[in-house]
């Protein structure tokens, strides 16, 4: 407990005060209790299991709420992520010191001075000692070793555990602790971040109402306005606006948290996941295979699979898949995506028999419905595909593609005014950055019996990013577009395009070792 320097920091343990300088740094609390965790270890890593057990104990934390507040014991400390002085990350491991510790400086004023006289230094001794026991009153009073850094904040370790979790249920507590912990301090930052990113997954993950992710941007901007390099506000609005659709605003937003905090893995997972989206497949699955701390990231396997399955690693795809399907029984994309790449090989069947079990998980999404929807069409099962595309549209009704599928497919047949309204509307909004809106398009054209504007649809679906040949192929719901004259081209471009991304990927370092053996050279069709 002896006073050491960290660099240019003083640090009383015993009093439990950091300075530079003579200014008195702002850590405190569970800020307070991590630096001296590091600091009790020096140099050596120090793991995420200790660091749980030694800060936060008998909480019982996620890696998510370690990192934040690692985060704010930088901010505390005037440290920078990007090029770290007092604290750096090990990767996959924990943290620690970037420095060695070293004893504080000797004094050397005072034996410089002349010795006063004996009565004197006897009256000085007893002035010197009532100022250090009012010092040391205020430090005590000012920055209280086992009080936390704000009242708020065992409610905001419980909101952090619950909402790394990970399941409805438990977001929906998350979302009631943040909300807690707000009301008892209104000005609590990562309170306020936390509840932005809660409400954004229930519109995203669990078929909540856009209005909550339209909360989740107010609620980051409200943090950034006090905090305007704030990095994880930046990566909480991205994910709302991400949630809403809003591609190149959430892009914009996940680039400038990971300017701010390039340690932040899951925002770089996200952002790899729009540039999947925008064709760009290399660019994204190296992002992914190069995440320090990949199990950090709930999707991070499934996203790489998806790469590779755009890429036309079929079978790497699908070991791939298959493995996730069956690690992560409550993860919903992983559940869509096994039965999904089933269909695309060419096994209807076998893709019925797991997306029954996929939606016995208890994990509903749109696209699960979807897909049963599209199984029950190669079927002949037009009720069974009605059936499905409007559990779709109940789960999230403000997205387009669930009306017009379920309107394609319904029980009663769509109407000529009702395409024709339905296009109207599409093409009078504005481009979000993602496919699927020409996609729709094309749906509405095919079904109105116009190939041609059909066929445009499609590449334009191709000029924003569409990538997935093996899906047009297999699905029924372009059975009609299949002996358009353009439709070969169509296929040609995309299989053009993933080429020349599957090549880049077959020639690099970084590629994944369940591609070696493969050439770099041009490998005939998606299979």
């Amino acid at each position: 407990m002896e006073p050491v320097c960290l660099l240019d920091l003083h640090i009383d343990r015993a009093a439990q005060v950091v300075r530079r300088g003579d200014a008195v740094l702002p850590v405190s609390g569970l800020s307070w209790r991590l630096l001296d965790c590091l600091l009790a270890h020096g140099t050596a890593v120090v793991g995420f299991d200790t660091l749980a057990e030694d800060v936060w104990a008998p909480a019982v934390v996620g890696e998510d709420a370690i990192s934040q507040r690692v985060k704010l014991l930088r901010q505390a400390l005037g440290d920078d992520s990007r090029q770290p002085r007092y604290v750096r990350s090990v990767r996959g491991r924990g943290y620690q010191l970037c420095a060695p510790l070293q004893p504080p400086p000797r004094e050397t004023v005072a034996a410089a001075a002349p010795h006063p006289p004996r009565r004197r230094r006897r009256v000085l001794a007893a002035a010197v000692a009532a100022t250090v026991a009012v010092a040391v009153g205020v430090v005590v009073l000012a920055w209280p070793g086992t009080g936390p850094r704000s009242p708020a904040d065992p409610l905001l370790q419980r909101a952090e555990h619950y909402a790394g979790i990970g399941q409805a249920s438990n977001n929906a507590r998350a979302l009631a602790l943040y909300q807690q912990a707000l009301q008892v301090d209104p000005e609590l930052p990562a309170a306020r971040r936390g509840l932005a990113r809660a409400l954004a997954a229930e519109t995203c993950l669990y078929n909540g109402p856009a209005a909550q992710a339209q909360q989740a941007v107010l609620e980051a901007n409200r943090v950034l306005r006090g905090f305007p390099d704030d990095a994880a506000a930046f990566a909480a609005r991205g994910y709302a606006y991400d949630c809403l659709g809003a591609m190149p605003r959430a892009i914009a937003d996940y680039q400038q948290a990971l300017q701010r905090d390039p340690d932040d893995e899951r925002t770089r997972a996200s952002l790899a996941y729009l540039q999947q989206e925008q064709g760009h497949l290399a660019q994204a699955l190296q992002a992914n295979l190069g995440l320090r701390a990949p199990e950090r990231v709930r999707f991070r396997e499934v996203q790489v699979a998806r790469e590779l399955e755009l890429l036309g690693f079929t079978d790497a795809a699908a070991r791939r898949h298959e493995r996730n399907f069956q690690l992560y029984p409550d993860n919903v994309f992983a559940n869509i995506a096994w039965p999904r790449s089933l269909l695309l090989m060419g096994d209807p069947a076998r893709a019925r028999v797991v997306l029954q079990q996929a939606v016995a998980r208890g994990t509903p999404h749109p696209q699960l419905f979807r897909l049963q929807g599209e199984l029950c069409l190669m079927q002949g099962d037009g009720a069974g595909a009605a059936q499905a595309f409007e559990r779709s549209r109940q789960l999230r009704p403000q997205q387009s593609m669930g009306q017009t599928l379920a309107g394609l497919h319904g029980a009663t047949p769509a109407s000529r005014a009702w395409l024709d309204a339905r296009l109207a509307a599409l093409n009078g909004q504005a481009g979000d950055g993602w496919p699927d809106l020409a996609v729709e398009r094309a749906l509405l054209q095919q079904a109105r019996g116009a190939s041609g504007p059909a066929l445009v649809a499609l590449h334009q679906a191709v000029d924003a990013g569409f990538r997935d040949a093996a899906w047009l192929r297999a699905t029924p719901l372009f059975a009609p577009l299949r002996t358009a004259p353009g439709w070969a081209p169509l296929l040609a471009r995309i299989e053009t395009a993933v080429a020349a991304e599957r090549a880049q990927v077959l020639a690099a370092h970084w590629r994944p070792g369940d591609l070696d053996g493969l050439s770099a050279g041009p490998a005939a069709g998606t299979r």
